[in-house]
């Protein structure tokens, strides 16, 4: 169909206002808070993929043109205010994007400004139509022209996404693959000096991926551990990893704290943060412990406030991918063969979190890539980054960022994490291939005592219930045709 929106001229389009003025427009639903930011409080506090169809992967019936063509009719008929912005900065992947949102509801607009630069006047290559207050929620995906209507949602993640979803298909047809990951460059010294390390991290929203992507792991002087990029990123045949965003970053704010989280902490206490569904009380003070609201508070905040983000949001060169989980049946970090990262990838093994369905948190769940956002052939992104890692010789590896074990369960600490990271990163790691887990999983680790974390230890029947996880496994990958039997074969061993 036919997209036809107002241009810039239009006497109710409210072209590219500021920032001091789209938090004027949406004054009357701020919550001031103590650092002098604004908390606003959203009727969905998280997206609607169940709401959602992309034209490529789904059927559209009539009713879903009529209230498309309803919506476009309505941007020309009342106040709306209109963001222009630049989405990544490489050659191969930038593009501008333009939001149409209400007036009423500018505080969306303003979040998600935050995330990305200004443009510098060119059209627009993706156009995103969100208006919150529709008769019910349908969010309906044009990859093939860069358009998405979000109706009937009031939640920013939606206008986030909108985009980065984008970001991703276009990737994959320029010969890269669009990542639900974060990246960072790990400035490591070595007997034959300086040395730099590009980490990627993939991983389900809330399972750890901004925690570790911008942790500073505890190095210093000329060592340094710097974020890159946090949300979506794209692997190229190259190793190159283009980023996305270069404005800031959307972190999840419930549990946040100086001690386990420090450079997001002072981030967020920032009056340049802008503050969603986070509990904030009448004197204005803000208590990121509270979940009363919802366990999936939110936050924009800068990279300029950050201490050690990047100048760049590219990473030259990948070295190491790590798959997120919270399989209490993995150790705390196993290192891959290629084919079994492959596998990984398209296992997606997580837990359900209150970012994608706040009924089933903490359940066992799938998703390839830990990437809800594909558009097209999940069979045939897993044969893409099969590719990708062996033509780019980039190491992966599985960490589990929660437990091991069910009842006597040991918990992994965010500080044995971070000696996992660094110690891989220096190349400081000694690993043996493990017959009862299937996978290599390291001898020592200097910061951790890694012994203590032995899965088998934690289980009564662990060769079992791993047993009946390997058919599952298989079961699940042979959902996907299209995938090479080498990647579905080898699930087997894991």
């Amino acid at each position: 169909m036919k997209h036809k929106f107002p241009s810039i001229n239009a006497n109710n389009i409210i072209y590219n206002p500021t920032f001091e003025e789209l938090r004027l427009f949406s004054e009357e639903l701020e919550q001031a808070t103590e650092y002098g930011s604004p908390n606003y409080v959203s009727s969905i506090r998280s997206r609607s993929s169940s709401k959602t169809k992309n034209k490529i992967d789904d059927e559209f019936d009539s009713e879903d043109e009529t209230h498309i063509s309803n919506a476009v009719d309505r941007i020309f008929s009342e106040p709306f205010v209109c963001i222009d912005r630049k989405m990544g900065r490489h050659p191969r992947l930038s593009f501008t994007c333009r939001l149409f949102v209400p007036k009423k509801y500018s505080r969306i607009a303003l979040s998600w400004a935050t995330l990305l630069e200004p443009s510098e006047g060119e059209d627009p290559d993706l156009y995103t139509v969100h208006i919150p207050d529709w008769e019910e929620t349908r969010i309906r995906i044009f990859p093939e022209d860069g358009v998405t209507y979000v109706l009937g949602s009031d939640y920013t993640g939606e206008s986030k996404k909108s985009f980065l979803r984008m970001f991703m298909y276009y990737a994959k047809r320029r010969s890269g693959l669009g990542l639900h990951a974060g990246s960072k460059r790990v400035c490591i010294n070595t007997d034959l000096g300086a040395k730099q390390i590009g980490q990627i991290f993939m991983g389900l929203s809330a399972t750890g991926k901004t925690t570790l992507t911008c942790h500073g792991f505890g190095l210093k002087g000329s060592e340094n551990a710097d974020l890159v990029q946090d949300d979506v990123c794209a692997l190229f045949p190259d190793g190159l990893v283009a980023g996305s965003e270069g404005g800031g970053l959307y972190v999840k704010t419930i549990g946040l704290s100086r001690e386990n989280q420090p450079e997001i902490y002072d981030a967020t206490i920032c009056a340049n943060a802008i503050l969603e569904n986070v509990a904030v009380g009448k004197s204005g003070k803000v208590d990121f412990q509270d979940g009363n609201l919802t366990d999936n508070g939110r936050a924009s905040i800068l990279r300029s406030d950050l201490s050690n983000a990047a100048d760049s949001i590219d990473l030259e060169e990948a070295h190491q991918i790590f798959f997120i989980t919270r399989n209490p049946l993995m150790p705390p970090v196993a290192k891959l063969t290629e084919e079994e990262a492959a596998a990984a990838f398209m296992l997606g093994e997580s837990v359900e979190t209150s970012a994608g369905d706040p009924t089933k948190a903490g359940e066992p769940i799938r998703v390839v890539g830990t990437n809800p956002f594909i558009i097209g052939s999940k069979g045939e992104e897993g044969n893409r980054f099969l590719e990708l890692i062996k033509g780019a010789d980039i190491e992966c590896f599985i960490i589990n960022t929660d437990k091991v074990g069910n009842v006597n369960s040991k918990s992994i600490e965010i500080e044995h994490s971070v000696a996992i990271l660094r110690e891989i990163a220096k190349g400081n790691v000694e690993w043996k291939r493990d017959e009862k887990i299937g996978l290599s999983i390291p001898v020592y680790v200097q910061g951790m005592e890694i012994g203590e974390f032995y899965p088998p230890d934690y289980f009564e029947d662990y060769s079992e219930i791993c047993g009946v996880l390997k058919e599952e496994r298989k079961e699940y990958l042979l959902e996907f045709p299209k995938l090479a039997k080498r990647i579905t074969e080898t699930s087997l061993s894991m």
